[in-house]
């Protein structure tokens, strides 16, 4: 076992991308059941196809880009062994030059998320958590889940949800039973006020639910918000507004690679209205406080 400890330096970096999914372990396991795999790819073709981690961690130095990576762990609703965050970690800590890890409990488990929670802190040394509250099946702002978000708040690691629309389980019956209503943004205003030292990122243009995102942002100064899932072009207005002016500071780039690659983000926010003088920020510098680099 080798503990992560970062070794990125920002001199040598341009961008850090923070969402981005392993959706394959070095075994051959994949991270979601076939017919949702299946499904999704008829609703979200892939940019790419599914790199390994030492993988991506070529992929991003390439770029001269650093990436926060992880998985998701949906055992409870889907039924399927997650990929092992301990697995990332360790990957995350041969290549500690461009890769940090994020783990991924499943809060349906309750005390035994907590467990191993706080065994991904301090074995391996993640430096955050990713919830999918749509596929893990869970509301976020239940008070049942606040022992394990304290847990994260105390240890100074962040907490990455998914928010907004999802393509996983799109175009099957019944979306395979999935609540979009469990990924609203403003279930996370309850989480970020009874945290207010966890940091809460706000994954992806939180579609149709936008200005519940910016409104909880603009609220609670320990929510951020991720570009990732969307091609720039495709931005709501509103966000755009807002990460040129009062949310500049907390607006973070993230692709999803492999669904969209950080080479397409970049080219197409080149169609957008964001002001150049704030992209350094979205780019690198905000990601680069928030996860403690400098």
């Amino acid at each position: 076992m080798t503990r992560y400890e970062s070794a990125i330096d920002l001199e040598k970096i341009e961008a850090i991308d923070v969402h981005v999914h392993i959706e394959i372990d070095d075994h051959g396991h994949a991270s979601l059941p076939t017919d949702l795999v299946e499904a999704a790819a008829k609703y979200f073709p892939a940019d790419v196809g599914k790199p390994d981690l030492d993988a991506f961690a070529a992929y991003y130095r390439e770029r001269r880009m650093a990436a926060v990576v992880f998985t998701v762990d949906s055992e409870t609703q889907l039924g399927h062994p997650p990929i092992s965050s301990a697995e990332i970690a360790e990957g995350a800590a041969r290549n500690n030059d461009v890769l940090i890890p994020f783990g991924s409990v499943d809060p349906n488990k309750g005390a035994a998320a907590l467990t191993e929670a706080r065994r991904l802190i301090e074995d391996y040394g993640v430096r955050g958590f990713k919830f999918h509250p749509t596929v893990q099946g869970f509301d976020p702002s239940e008070e049942r889940h606040f022992p394990l978000y304290a847990a994260l708040q105390d240890a100074g690691v962040v907490a990455l949800f998914h928010t907004g629309q999802t393509g996983i389980g799109a175009g099957m019956p019944g979306g395979r039973g999935f609540r979009l209503a469990l990924s609203s943004p403003i279930l996370l205003d309850a989480v970020a006020a009874e945290h207010p030292e966890l940091q809460i990122i706000m994954a992806h243009p939180s579609v149709p639910w936008q200005e519940e995102a910016l409104s909880v942002a603009t609220h609670k100064h320990n929510t951020w918000i991720d570009l990732s899932g969307w091609s720039p072009k495709y931005f709501p207005e509103q966000l755009v507004r807002a990460a040129n002016s009062y949310l500049k500071s907390r607006i973070l780039f993230g692709s999803d690679f492999p669904l969209l690659t950080p080479d397409r983000w970049i080219r197409d926010v080149e169609q957008t209205a964001l002001k150049p003088e704030v992209m350094p920020g979205i780019m690198k510098d905000n990601a680069a406080r928030l996860l403690g680099l400098r």
